[in-house]
């Protein structure tokens, strides 16, 4: 792993959140990005050289509706850019960590993702992320 690669917060609206943070940060979020294969409507700030992703669920059955209505707003996870997506996924697997999806898919900002089961880290959801080349 490299570098955190931005850090997940769950927003009841991006609308709003996307006011709060631009006052925040101060500056506007620099895209915005609906993945369906996650449920999620997404918004990007960059702050220095770290990204925030705002995280809005597209529908009620959206794991980031079911995230909201348990634990409301706030840190949804952290997510780490590696070189080799398949071979990070294979190693962590050895190491006897749960990959939520074995088989990384599209996500946000151009990315291969796949993420870690909570259980196995201490609480935190964990994305893996690829820049698709």
């Amino acid at each position: 792993m490299h570098k955190i690669e931005h850090i997940g917060i769950a927003v009841k609206s991006l609308e709003s959140s996307n006011d709060l943070f631009a006052k925040l940060f101060g500056e506007s979020h620099y895209k915005l990005e609906k993945v369906a294969s996650e449920g999620v409507n997404t918004s990007f700030f960059q702050v220095g050289p770290n990204k925030i992703e705002l995280l809005e669920a597209s529908g009620p059955d959206s794991p980031i509706a079911k995230f909201l209505e348990k634990r409301g707003e706030g840190i949804h996870h952290i997510a780490f850019d590696v070189e080799d997506i398949h071979a990070e996924i294979a190693r962590l697997k050895e190491e006897e960590f749960i990959i939520i999806n074995e088989t990384p898919r599209k996500g946000a900002d151009n990315k291969l993702v796949c993420f870690l089961h909570p259980k196995t880290t201490n609480g935190v959801l964990i994305e893996l992320c690829q820049e698709i080349r």
